[in-house]
């Protein structure tokens, strides 16, 4: 089976990953035209968001792809509506957590200034409690080399990441609301790290057996 995996992000760098050949292609659209927008401190207009990925996925078609899954994108309602008229969804996938652990997790980034490698020292464990099930995420330690040359982003600050969640709650959350109206939206409250929410995710999917078979194919 054949997707692309098109991550959308602010400055429209495209990655596109397809599963059947492990092969892994960095994409830049119009890099010239949009850095002139970027560095006159405007920003890119959904319609050329939308213009440039639509492409993206036309072209993934040509070349036999059965589906795609977006990341990150459509991230307010104007850009889902927008969307939903070039192309079909079948499904959302709302990721939660709950935003004191996002917090913590935000503020547990680091970054080894030697290697560029990024790593994260929170360790959450949070026990279950008043019917509330726990949520356990291990820290994603660096190897011992990379210990004293740790750095901190600097918008890695409790100030800046509660104003991204304000932001989230304002221009995002509603999004939800719009997929949840259509009866695309599936809810999937994050257990732990990706060890223990990966198979409970593929469970809610109802891939209990993709594992297997994607190693078989391989």
């Amino acid at each position: 089976m054949l997707y692309q995996y098109v991550i959308v992000l602010p400055i429209l760098l495209v990655y596109i990953y397809c599963t059947d050949s492990y092969a892994l292609w960095f994409v830049m659209f119009g890099v010239l035209q949009l850095s002139e927008i970027v560095n006159q401190g405007q920003l890119v207009s959904d319609e050329i968001i939308i213009n440039l990925l639509s492409k993206r996925l036309v072209a993934g078609e040509a070349k036999g792809d059965l589906g795609f899954i977006l990341d990150g994108f459509p991230r307010t309602i104007k850009q889902a509506e927008i969307l939903e008229g070039v192309t079909d969804i079948d499904l959302v996938i709302n990721l939660r957590l709950r935003e004191d652990v996002l917090l913590e997790k935000c503020l547990g980034r680091r970054i080894c200034n030697q290697c560029g490698g990024n790593f994260n020292v929170a360790s959450i464990d949070i026990k279950a409690e008043n019917g509330s099930p726990g949520i356990v995420m291990a820290p994603l330690l660096p190897p011992v080399n990379c210990m004293s040359k740790l750095n901190t982003r600097s918008d890695d600050t409790e100030v800046v990441v509660k104003e991204r969640l304000r932001i989230y709650n304002e221009l995002s959350r509603p999004v939800e609301e719009f997929y949840r109206n259509r009866g695309k939206l599936l809810e999937f409250n994050l257990p732990g790290g990706i060890p223990e929410s990966w198979p409970k995710l593929l469970h809610a999917l109802n891939l209990d057996d993709y594992e297997d078979k994607h190693s078989a194919a391989a």
